[in-house]
């Protein structure tokens, strides 16, 4: 005859939280460490959106003496929560 107490299995873990598999979505930025790096990326940031504006604007300047009708340019509609468009208040 066996002596001694039974063994018994450990009870079962809980299963772990489902994760998400893959890379996760957005970009990847390393935070610099110094200040000026800092100052330099915001003035270049500025500084290729005024470029681009300037260029846009030529453009578009080029292109109304050039057309017999005005030239509009249409924007797309701001959006607000949940993707609605908004209204503008009259």
């Amino acid at each position: 005859m066996a002596q001694g107490k039974k063994k018994f299995k450990a009870p079962p873990k809980a299963p772990p939280l489902s994760r998400k598999k893959g890379p996760k979505k957005g970009g990847r930025v390393i935070a610099p460490k110094k200040s000026h790096v800092i100052h330099q990326q915001k003035l270049k940031k500025n500084l290729e959106v005024a470029i681009r504006n300037k260029i846009e604007h030529d453009v578009t300047m080029k292109a109304s003496v050039k057309m017999p009708k005005k030239l509009n340019i249409v924007k797309a509609p701001k959006t607000g929560k949940k993707g609605a468009a908004v209204e503008p208040r009259n």
